[in-house]
């Protein structure tokens, strides 16, 4: 009589299925908790340092804003443009860069292009000033007060022509700000969250749920937007294609330094897209008011990079928009590639610590 063959064991060692060793839950690192006095100490310093960090950051962005480099323009001759320059204001000594223009319409389409913040136009009559409301009443102000004085030492009365008017729905000049960094805070929270409360998940289902964020907070945004206040004069699509990209660049990049770093991810994560990414975004000043050392990360991170985008597509001829395209693709591929990797690499961290899923 033939044996009956023995029953396959479809459990691996320790009580774990093969296809958990093949495809182990994308989860983060586990860490054994602080005890005795580190437990005490230890999440009072890192929140105090992450307070101490954005107060300073905001302070040296906003206690005193002034222009650095702001590029204006004169209609004129070289030698007319550095008579206008002699009489700008010299605190800071490089708060303007003044370009010569051969001729309005030039000047006209550089402001529109988001090349040139404002242009003077001297002229023996009424000199006139070229603005573009559409960065705001500060720059508004600064722009007509700063040359509002060259025409007055000269006896001359200033005709102020705004040639790019922000949204009658804007009048404080903040819905680009808004509309962006809505899911900057929301692709946060994401990242967050989906450990939080998905542990288990593989990291090919956690991007499924990052890309069905992105693209549903996208439309969400641009319904609100466009079609609820009517607030940027930008198409629908267009608004909802670099929301969904800034959504996902923070969403991807706090779920790989939660992936890589555990709890601390979530500090860095604060720090860099709350706290530098608000002070660099250009949403209430634009970049030029930044101190020196904070100026290049508003064209790094993704908040300044999504601001300067929509203000592009709604205002200034796509200004920005290129280039904020691959920037925040390029956040999303890199942060979605290292999770990947890290998938890969049997579920360690970059410490090398495997992870388990929390309970």
């Amino acid at each position: 009589m033939p044996k009956t063959p023995a029953p396959v064991d479809l459990v691996g060692p320790k009580g774990h299925s093969p296809s958990h060793r093949i495809n182990p839950p994308d989860a983060v690192p586990a860490r054994s908790g602080l005890a005795g006095g580190a437990a005490i100490f230890a999440p009072v310093a890192i929140v105090l340092a992450v307070g101490a960090i954005f107060i300073s950051v905001y302070l040296a962005a906003f206690h005193a804003p002034r222009p650095h480099d702001l590029p204006v323009g004169v209609v004129g001759s070289e030698a007319r443009a550095a008579q206008v320059r002699a009489q700008l204001p010299t605190d800071p000594a490089d708060a303007f860069q003044v370009r010569a223009l051969p001729d309005e319409a030039s000047a006209r389409s550089a402001i529109e292009h988001g090349d040139l913040f404002a242009a003077y136009i001297p002229g023996d009559g009424t000199p006139k000033l070229l603005y573009a409301g559409a960065h705001g009443p500060s720059v508004t102000s600064l722009v007509g007060e700063t040359f509002g004085d060259v025409a007055r030492a000269g006896g001359q009365r200033l005709d102020a022509v705004d040639v790019v008017p922000a949204s009658p729905a804007d009048t404080r000049g903040l819905v680009v700000f808004y509309t962006t960094f809505g899911l900057v805070l929301a692709g946060y929270l994401f990242g967050l969250m989906t450990y939080q409360l998905a542990p288990r998940i593989t990291i090919g289902q956690r991007l499924a749920s990052l890309a069905t964020f992105g693209v549903l907070g996208g439309l969400v945004i641009a319904g609100i937007v466009r079609l609820g206040f009517d607030a940027l004069p930008a198409p629908f699509f267009g608004i909802a294609g670099l929301v969904t990209l800034v959504a996902m660049a923070v969403g991807s990049s706090t779920m790989l330094l939660l992936r890589a770093f555990g709890v601390a991810g979530s500090s860095i994560g604060a720090v860099v897209f709350m706290t530098l990414g608000n002070a660099t975004s250009g949403g209430s000043l634009p970049p030029e008011f930044l101190p020196a050392w904070l100026h290049p990360l508003s064209s790094v991170l993704p908040v300044g990079v999504g601001v300067r985008a929509v203000n592009g597509l709604a205002y200034l001829h796509n200004d920005g928009l290129v280039s904020g395209i691959a920037v925040l693709g390029a956040w999303t591929a890199v942060a979605a590639g290292l999770l990947y990797a890290l998938d890969r690499n049997g579920g360690r961290s970059l410490g090398g610590a495997r992870p388990q899923a929390n309970s």
